[in-house]
């Protein structure tokens, strides 16, 4: 019986209603990252998107993830890649031939504007990938700009990384590759109207070279930066967002029952001190790099998968969703090799939409210092399998109760939330009271609660 019970408190959290239409208005007097504070963010892989992989047929497609909620579309690069030393059949998007110019596999420039204009119709807001480290052997550059790179002791390019062997490394201690660089990507924003950019290994890039680029950037356009490092360095240097790699790869350790609820109380404690509360935090359970070279999110999190996933929507963060999450992505992308998302069934765009208009819909899990803090609202006996907290904004209240264990779990309620009503995910026709007795709630391995207090749907 319990078990039916929390089957349907999880698919009542999933309750369909209308997105929230306000926010947008209101985002477009703001700037970044304020406008940015109740979005999420979709990576889009044009080569793998669709049969033909192409920037024009994954067109289409904008209006189904405008209807699941998406906000932010970081598209992987779309520029020519080399051929110089190219890791076979196709090369990777990240060995760049020309910074200015679109892949002639996707299409043409005129396709990446209908992209981004028709994803500003939708309200949308896109980012390009930039790979600021390095180029391909074939660059332009190598030949033109030999002293912007990184030489060897012969005289020859070499790569930054040993078996990055198709890419060679640029050298930031030149000052007059700095403003080519920020040239190029002034580009892409005066040409084609982008939003900003996911910076490919920014870490590896100086902090000198990002505080000069966005500044630029920021001259030109309003522009939100997500850097690919999870370092504190990344936002003095104007970044508005960065990755979380260490939550990432604690949530496939919880899944493997190497960490635990404790593990991941423990991480968002420190992630506190870390970083500072402006900060944007990018939380996933995949992406273009972790599908192909570590697994699909059901090798990788099992059955954890969907519970792992709720934690990256309600933790203070912003989530990210990769390119067929929503079809139930059950392959591993080649990274140098053509494939095609098997679009036939949309498995978990039900689960997604929900989650980002959860997300949406609730200022207490707003993004950086626009939402509300993380609080443990128990610490029971088995809290090393059992997750609750709290999330608080003004008068917005949501509560996630957790089970990050493959068995079985009882929990208690905190005896400050007795008698207190909240709706069951959005839906105020739903609601749950936790009673003064505090009876014991049994949770299924991996099953979860989300409560909400006056949320915006509710006003």
């Amino acid at each position: 019986m319990q078990k039916n019970i929390f089957l349907i408190a999880i698919a009542i959290f999933l309750y369909s209603c209308e997105s929230v239409n306000e926010n947008h208005q209101q985002e477009s007097i703001l700037s970044y990252p304020e406008k940015a504070k109740a979005m999420n963010i979709y990576e889009v892989n044009i080569r793998q998107y669709t049969p033909e992989g192409t920037i024009e047929a994954f067109l289409p497609h904008l209006d189904r993830l405008k209807n699941m909620g998406v906000d932010i579309l970081w598209v992987m690069p779309v520029q020519p890649i080399g051929v110089k030393n190219r890791k076979e059949p196709l090369g990777s998007y990240y060995s760049i031939k020309d910074y200015t110019a679109v892949n002639s596999n996707f299409g043409v420039l005129q396709d990446f504007k209908k992209l981004v204009t028709k994803a500003h119709e939708n309200q949308m807001i896109v980012l390009l990938d930039w790979v600021a480290n390095h180029t391909a052997y074939d660059h332009h550059w190598a030949q033109e700009h030999p002293e912007f790179y990184n030489l060897d002791s012969a005289g020859n390019l070499q790569s930054p990384v040993a078996d990055w062997t198709d890419v060679a490394d640029l050298n930031y201690e030149n000052e007059d590759l700095h403003q080519a660089m920020i040239n190029e990507m002034k580009w892409w924003i005066t040409e084609t109207d982008i939003d900003g950019f996911r910076c490919d290994v920014a870490g590896m890039v100086p902090n000198e070279f990002w505080k000069k680029a966005i500044d630029s950037l920021e001259a030109t356009k309003d522009v939100f930066m997500l850097a690919e490092w999870d370092e504190p360095k990344m936002h003095d240097a104007g970044f508005d967002m960065t990755y979380g790699w260490e939550f990432h790869h604690l949530l496939n350790d919880i899944a493997k029952g190497h960490a635990n609820a404790d593990s991941l109380v423990a991480y968002l404690k420190k992630d506190v001190e870390k970083y500072d509360s402006s900060a944007f935090r990018m939380y996933f359970t995949s992406n273009h790099d972790e599908n192909s070279w570590n697994g699909t999110v059901f090798e990788r999190m099992g059955n954890a998968y969907e519970a792992l996933a709720v934690l990256t929507a309600t933790v203070p963060g912003m989530p990210l969703i990769y390119s067929g999450q929503e079809a139930g992505l059950d392959k591993r992308l080649p990274f140098f090799d053509k494939d095609t998302i098997d679009w036939s069934e949309l498995a978990y765009e039900d689960f997604y939409s929900r989650l980002l208009l959860l997300k949406h819909n609730n200022p207490a899990l707003w993004n950086g210092a626009f939402g509300g803090s993380f609080q443990e609202i128990n610490k029971p006996q088995n809290s090393s399998k059992m997750l609750a907290f709290s999330r608080k904004k003004d008068d917005n209240e949501v509560l996630v109760i957790m089970n990050l264990s493959d068995s079985t779990q009882s929990f208690v309620i905190d005896k400050n939330y007795t008698g207190k009503t909240y709706q069951k995910g959005n839906n105020p026709e739903l609601t749950v009271t936790f009673s003064e007795n505090r009876e014991p709630l049994a949770f299924d391995a991996w099953s979860y609660m989300i409560l909400t207090q006056n949320s915006l749907k509710d006003k």
